[in-house]
């Protein structure tokens, strides 16, 4: 469990209806597998020790005492596991049944908690059975102990705080108000849903959007059990639905019909509370008392280590999958067109002033000019594409910048700005055979100026080029390029602008799509140095290190929280095959050591459009003092 992660399961038994001690026994063998690979929470379905589907059998005492029974023999053989389980079945209490859970570890029972919504519509006849939960009802004896019964139950773990969790009962979760909603207020994390849900058609993929939903707006994890093959079909069919969502996302599923009984896979608690600290919407109290919870305390064992098998995209910022990614894509590049054209409409502007290298970044800015442009039924010939060759430049980058303005129709300009650049050296005593950071920044900031000046005479707007990525590590020259009126690709890491660029390659075709791939297919370069026979000498990645991982630590960092060990462990987890712990660890303390001592030049960008939940300018979602010491984020 260090770092937060904790392994959760939701399992479907195999049922024989009416048969507590044939359930019992399977549940007890399943309990075995599951503590045995790690798993610390198990939830089963709906009144899974008898099965949902015993109709008036549940009136019978027979059948209520032979599900007790089967419950003493769970506690009893489960009792040295290092595991909460929780087990569906009906509870006598005060001379009514409930469809309830039983939550136990340790060989003893924790709470029970009654359902709260008994549907008796369609085909539920639960009112004829089970009486509605109430938040308090006291304490129910099972056996020789007592235990706290009611719905209003958090159960939270001795070691890990953040490992508490409150239960709802299927049709719970289909209230207008759910008592999960109450439940997180109260400080639960996790939400154990118990479910017997019939199968029907469409019903798969409404239960997957309301899971998906209440784990998005309640900030937790979300562990849905469905009952599955067994149950009778008298009436209904029972498919076996099992799934575990966190924050709106879908980590683990067994669908319908499929094959296996189980799914299981890592939360990531401090992620959630990272999150819920950023919510100042969210709701929740340390004191779950006040609003009428009480705490039950469970002990496991100390926070062992939790083998991850959740899975973990390299590229965060990018989806996996084409067509979520080219929506994603057209999404973003209409905030950056839109944003443009706002501004460009606020000052009564109609010209930009856009820098093109032929790199990445200055391509992006390019293509979303020329959205911006088209949203505003402006010249396209109001886009003044300037290229300034230096001592840096290749021809294949010199050449695809002129191509690719050429053929989108820009107002394109060259100056060579050697002579400039040679005479500041003169004036300033730099050797022009010495080529330290004054070399380099000077040519940057040559081209600032000149893009400035030319804003001046058009009466336009100088468009920032650099990207998220470039801002985190500060890879970027004070006063060059570090400035501009407004930078279209703050808040664009440099994997999503590979992506961005691939997009528009999609849309566009003939010279414009040529050219877009060349420049995707580019090393990555600042070209500041002079290139080596005509190639370029001086690769960024080789300097800063790989922006995949750059953007996977910034990701992770912003998003959920993780400090410098958990980084390490998160990556070496996703890309272990590709880079050793060694090179992990020294491009890690690079990228930690550079966003604390370039902060500076964060603090003084100008304005550009939030396209993202991660943003590091000024005018974004981040704010910290320049002078942040970076001692507890290194390794």
């Amino acid at each position: 469990m260090r770092d937060g992660f904790v392994k959760v399961a939701a399992l479907t038994p195999n049922v024989v209806v009416a048969d507590p001690a044939a359930n019992i026994k399977d549940m007890i063998i399943k309990a075995e597998e599951m503590a045995a690979v790690g798993v610390k929470l198990l939830v089963f379905p709906e009144l899974s020790v008898t099965g949902y589907t015993c109709g008036d059998l549940f009136l019978t005492d027979t059948l209520l005492a032979g599900a007790k029974d089967a419950l003493y023999d769970y506690l009893y053989k489960t009792a040295e596991l290092d595991i909460v389980s929780i087990l569906g079945m009906p509870i006598e209490h005060g001379g009514r049944i409930y469809n309830a859970a039983v939550v136990v570890s340790g060989g003893r029972v924790l709470g029970v908690v009654p359902k709260t919504s008994i549907p008796g519509h369609n085909e539920h006849l639960e009112p004829r059975y089970f009486a509605e939960g109430e938040p308090d009802m006291g304490e129910i004896r099972l056996g020789d102990d007592s235990a706290p019964f009611g719905t209003a139950l958090l159960f939270q773990d001795t070691w890990i705080p953040e490992f508490s969790f409150s239960v709802e009962i299927c049709d719970d979760l289909w209230m207008s108000d759910p008592p999960s909603v109450s439940h997180v207020g109260a400080g639960a994390y996790i939400i154990a849903n118990l479910s017997a849900a019939s199968e029907i058609v469409g019903k798969a993929e409404y239960c997957r959007s309301l899971v998906n939903g209440q784990s998005a707006r309640l900030v937790c994890c979300y562990i849905y059990a469905g009952a599955g093959e067994g149950e009778s079909t008298t009436g209904m069919v029972f498919a076996g639905h099992d799934m575990i969502a966190e924050n709106g996302r879908l980590l683990a599923e067994k669908k319908p019909f499929s094959d296996g009984y189980a799914v299981m896979t890592e939360t990531d608690l401090y992620r959630l509370k990272t999150m819920r600290r950023r919510l100042t919407t969210f709701k929740s109290t340390s004191a779950p008392e006040k609003m009428g919870y009480r705490k039950i305390v469970f002990d496991i064992g100390a926070p062992t280590e939790t083998i991850l098998t959740r899975a973990y995209n390299r590229f965060p910022f990018v989806p996996k999958d084409q067509t979520e990614r080219a929506e994603r894509a057209d999404e973003i590049t209409h905030i950056q067109a839109a944003a443009l054209a706002g501004r460009m409409k606020h000052i009564g502007c109609e010209d930009v002033v856009v820098g093109l290298s032929g790199g990445l970044d200055s391509t992006l800015a390019l293509l979303v000019c020329v959205d911006a442009f088209e949203r505003l039924g402006l010249d396209k010939k109001g886009i003044h594409t300037i290229t300034m060759p230096c001592f840096g430049t290749t021809d294949r980058t010199h050449d695809n910048a002129v191509r690719l303005a050429n053929a989108l129709g820009t107002d394109l300009r060259e100056i060579d700005i050697k002579k400039s650049v040679l005479s500041h050296f003169a004036d300033i005593g730099q050797a022009e055979s010495d080529h330290d950071v004054t070399f380099e920044n000077a040519q940057a900031r040559e081209r600032t100026q000149v893009l400035m000046d030319i804003a001046n005479m058009v009466s336009g707007l100088v468009i920032g080029t650099g990207d998220l990525s470039e801002l985190a590590l500060g890879w970027c020259t004070f006063g060059g390029d570090q400035l501009s009126m407004y930078g279209v690709n703050a808040s664009v890491p440099k994997t999503l602008v590979r992506a961005l660029v691939q997009f528009y390659a999609d849309r566009y075709d003939g010279t414009v799509r040529d050219v877009l791939t060349d420049i995707l297919d580019t090393p990555v370069s600042p070209e500041l140095l002079p290139p080596e026979d005509g190639e370029i000498s001086q690769r960024t990645e080789d300097i800063v290190g790989p922006y995949e991982l750059h953007d996977f630590f910034l990701y992770h960092m912003m998003r959920t929280g993780a400090g410098a060990g958990k980084l390490l462990r998160l990556a070496l987890y996703a890309f272990g095959d590709e880079y050793d712990e060694a090179l992990i660890r020294k491009w890690l303390d690079i990228f930690m050591k550079r966003f604390f001592s370039q902060q500076y030049k964060r603090s003084c960008m100008p304005d550009g459009p939030m396209t993202g939940t991660v943003a590091l300018s000024a005018g974004g979602t981040w704010r910290m003092p320049s002078d942040a010491a970076d001692t507890l984020w290194r390794l």
